[in-house]
């Protein structure tokens, strides 16, 4: 079976989907993209075809949730495989809002898969998460450690990934690479595109980014009594770019073997909140002022990966430090202040 050529991005427009949009189309892919704009906006699409010089292919607002209207996409479009985003991703708000995070990526997940299994497409990228690993204590993860999610969110994660398993176990004809990511941050290099969340950010690398930019007066560090070197929790920060490139090596190794096939991405090094206060005040030039505040529920005190297995494999290795991931971030915030809302302002001022 030939490697896919025609490939359907659900929640392209966001953070990491749309860095991936760049790495697909500037390597010959043609994309059909659909995103509903809950957490992202047509902005980063526009951006991505600015990147990429072409936007082959076709774009669609709609939730994955509602089968009629994905079904219709399918049927304009002939499609090899597909890759998906689209997931609610805050922790914090995963602990308010359970149901809803159950409904949108268990439910969007399996919406999809109906869609796919009606028009015989077969070959999936799933983007997962870590957390799924919950609270497994200190030392680089593998990807047969236990699965203990310890909010939602992760627990939403590994709902699909059983789901995803066990389609696969039942039916020999689907092929699925599901991908563990640790902690995507930075930016497209050009400072074009990058993480521009709705409201009050929840991940630690876009709120010391508004911090520094002067959008926030400072930093929350949540919980300074983990058991960890400097007390502050320690994760695997991973470049998007790093990251989208693995996307697209998994489009070619999709034809490898059939079932699930699970790979931790990461560096492989964990580093901690002080440490990225650290690496982004060198970025931007100036000291990141922060505050002590309590643990937040859900965050556990350390995931690191151990991303051997996919190296082996494929012989793919992250190459970009933390410097690099801040200084990156730090670009696209600076020429962005408002994110992708000032080219909004820009385009209305025209």
């Amino acid at each position: 079976m030939s490697a896919p050529s025609t490939v359907l991005v659900t929640g392209g427009a966001g953070f990491i989907g749309s860095h991936a949009c760049v790495e697909l189309l500037d390597h010959g892919y043609e994309l059909i993209v659909v995103d509903d704009y809950s957490n992202s906006t047509p902005q980063a699409l526009a951006r991505v075809e600015r990147i990429a010089g072409r936007f082959a292919g076709a774009l669609y607002e709609l939730d994955i949730r509602d089968r009629r209207s994905l079904s219709a996409v399918f049927d304009r479009h002939p499609v090899d495989a597909v890759m998906h985003f689209a997931a609610f991703k805050s922790v914090s708000a995963s602990v308010r809002q359970p149901v809803e995070y159950y409904d949108a990526n268990v439910g969007g997940t399996t919406a999809l898969l109906r869609v796919m299994q009606e028009h015989e497409v077969h070959r999936l990228v799933y983007s997962s998460s870590c957390s799924v690993y919950g609270d497994a204590g200190p030392g680089a993860l593998e990807e047969s450690t236990p699965a203990r999610p310890t909010n939602p969110y992760a627990a939403s994660k590994w709902a699909c990934e059983q789901l995803l398993a066990d389609v696969c176990r039942r039916r020999p004809e689907y092929t699925v690479l599901c991908l563990r990511y640790f902690n995507p941050v930075g930016a497209h290099p050009s400072g074009l595109l990058g993480e521009d969340p709705r409201g009050t950010p929840d991940n630690l690398l876009p709120y010391v980014a508004q911090v520094a930019v002067g959008r926030r007066d400072r930093l929350r560090v949540f919980g300074t009594d983990y058991p960890t070197r400097d007390g502050t929790a320690i994760r695997d920060y991973i470049h998007v770019m790093d990251l989208v490139e693995a996307h697209r090596l998994a489009l070619d190794h999709l034809t490898d073997a059939p079932g699930m096939t699970v790979y931790n991405l990461g560096v492989g090094k964990g580093s901690s909140v002080l440490d990225v206060i650290d690496a982004f005040s060198a970025a931007c030039g100036t000291r990141i002022p922060y505050e002590i505040a309590p643990r937040r529920p859900g965050d556990v005190a350390e995931l690191v990966a151990d991303a051997r297995a996919v190296a082996r494999a494929w012989g793919w290795r992250p190459t970009r430090d933390l410097d690099t991931m801040c200084r990156d971030a730090w670009r696209f915030q600076r020429l962005n202040p408002h994110g992708y809302a000032d080219s909004a302002r820009r385009t209305q001022a025209d």
